[in-house]
């Protein structure tokens, strides 16, 4: 249960500080009082939008602390354990934001995201407004109401659905690997044989590309390298050349080389160079009468750089690429030739998971076809109690076979609502007949079913009674403190029969200090309560007023 709501600089309230009851808590107040408020804030600390608009004016900060009662064992308890968060059945949530837009969220001190909060405060709160009638009116969330009645009745039929879909879409990726079909199997032979054939033609070797456009390059510069070859050699060996003034500096310190040793060694490095300098004018002459143009290879080179080119762009930056590719090729090509045989084997397989699927989603819907007779005897006699005397309701399945069943794994079901408010009107999809004041009813009738089932601690009920009055509003009360056995209930209500049969009695109402306006919470005696039913009801505070409201709250603690 939520035990306290600590709110401070949201919208009109600068503080407030709520300690809630078991059972029945109702917030009443003048329309714009700030009832919405306090929706708002609970709402925020549950993971709803942050939105800095909500700041009250002039504040740099708006911040809201929850604080929830939980058995030890609860859904959420496992939760917060999947988290690494430690709670003895005490949850406090914290949640504030800037005027910057940043915020912070804590669960028991430790940080989360707004993820991590909505999937705790799923299992705790469960907030029921005008706007979930639209819920109920969407016909795909109606089996969800269903699923709900069997809680985890169903769930290992779910769980050996998801794995046979898993199982069938892994067998059919395969058979996709292997070819798919015939006709596909066919076309992707001929693909993988028009590769390998292209790549074997080619009959790459590795590295050789680079000394292809290593050869291209000489090829493309021999005017330029024979001129450059032809120079080094004149300058290195024509008279009056490098190697004769070499050899005249050997000739010069040779007269002194017998002298010392520095004058031999000196002489020795000469000779050396002299006979490297000769080594070299040989090579520049043997380089230079070697290179030829043949117009025929600079051809076939360039032919040959755009082949593999080509091939680069098909199957591989290079040859081992391109070569690896050939051998995958290869490998596929050999599978899908000899897959027919597997694939006539997975086909069977997945024939016989569909055949099991079928049957597993037969039994689904006998489940669902089973818990909905009581619920929508029950959904019935609740709504003929809430004065809709003449309601019919029933939960009507659309037909499928093994022929063209869809599975998914939440089975193959497709259902509808339907109803009839009205003696001798055939039943039709609740979306199509039901007013706004029926659907106010039909939604609590359908929560006081589900009120045991869903582990939920805290309802909140956002004017759901909007539109009823007269003998259906101490009926709705009726309904709300049955709900509230075994759940918390925090209502906003104009209703002075709901708040009559209220727990514990919340006034919402705006006041101005130092000029400013501010909205306040109160929590209401037993007196003041009586004060406010008296308000709801448009009477004065008169003795016969305040007695009819004393009397209408003995009617509900009887």
């Amino acid at each position: 249960m939520l035990s306290r709501l600590y709110v401070k600089n949201i919208a009109l309230i600068s503080e407030a500080d709520i300690t809630f009851d078991n059972g029945l808590n109702v917030l009443s107040g003048e329309t714009g009082s700030g009832k919405s408020v306090i929706l708002d804030s609970i709402n925020f600390i549950l993971g709803s939008k942050a939105d800095r608009t909500m700041i009250r004016y002039g504040e740099t900060e708006a911040f809201v602390k929850a604080e929830f009662e939980v058995p030890a064992s609860s859904e959420v308890i496992k939760k917060l354990e999947e988290y690494d968060i430690e709670s003895d059945g005490t949850i406090i949530i914290s949640r504030r934001i800037n005027s910057d837009g940043r915020g912070s969220i804590k669960i028991n001190g430790s940080t989360v995201t707004v993820s991590m909060l909505k999937n705790v405060t799923q299992h705790l709160v469960d907030v029921h407004g005008q706007s979930e009638h639209f819920f109920l009116l969407n016909e795909n969330n109606q089996l969800k109401v269903i699923d709900g009645l069997l809680g985890n009745k169903a769930d290992e039929i779910k769980h050996c659905l998801s794995k046979l879909i898993s199982r069938n879409k892994q067998i059919k990726a395969e058979i996709a690997a292997l070819g798919g079909n015939e006709e596909e199997r066919a076309r992707k032979l001929d693909l993988l044989e028009y590769q390998i054939n292209e790549i074997e033609k080619a009959e790459l070797k590795e590295g050789e590309f680079e000394e292809l456009k290593a050869r291209q390059n000489i090829i493309q510069n021999t005017e330029k390298i024979m001129s450059a070859l032809n120079s080094v050699k004149c300058i290195l060996s024509d008279d009056g050349g490098c190697s004769d003034l070499l050899s005249s500096a050997v000739h010069e310190i040779n007269k002194v080389s017998n002298i010392d040793d520095r004058y031999s060694a000196l002489s020795s490095r000469l000779e050396e160079l002299s006979f490297e300098v000769s080594d070299i004018a040989d090579t520049a002459s043997d380089l230079s009468d070697n290179l030829s143009f043949d117009e025929s290879e600079a051809l076939n080179i360039d032919e040959r750089i755009e082949l593999i080119k080509s091939l680069q762009k098909k199957y591989g930056k290079t040859e081992s690429e391109i070569l690896s590719f050939k051998d995958k090729a290869k490998t596929e090509y050999d599978a899908i030739s000899d897959s027919a045989v597997l694939i006539d084997r997975y086909l069977k397989e997945i024939t016989k998971n569909e055949n099991e699927m079928f049957g597993l989603c037969r039994k689904l819907t006998e489940m669902r076809k089973n818990v909905s007779v009581g619920f929508s005897e029950s959904v019935e006699q609740q709504l003929k109690t809430l004065n809709i005397p003449y309601a019919r309701f029933n939960v009507v399945f659309s037909e499928y076979d093994s022929s063209d069943f869809n599975c998914t794994a939440n089975g193959c079901d497709t259902l509808s609502f339907e109803f009839s408010a009205n003696k001798g009107e055939p039943l039709k999809p609740l979306n199509k007949v039901i007013s706004g004041g029926e659907m106010s009813r039909f939604m609590l009738a359908v929560k006081t079913q589900l009120k045991d089932l869903n582990g939920i601690s805290t309802y909140i009920f956002d004017e759901i009674d909007a539109g009823i009055s007269g003998f259906t509003a101490g009926t709705v009360a009726s309904k709300f403190l049955d709900i509230a056995e075994t759940t918390q209930i925090i209502a906003v209500s104009h209703l002075p029969q709901v708040c009559a049969a209220s727990d514990a009695q919340f006034l919402i109402y705006k006041v101005e200090e130092d000029g400013k306006t501010l909205t306040k919470v109160s929590k209401l005696t037993e007196n003041q309560k009586i004060e406010e039913i008296v308000r709801l009801t448009g009477s004065t505070g008169s003795e016969v007023s305040v007695s009819h409201a004393k009397e209408l709250i003995k009617q509900f603690k009887n």
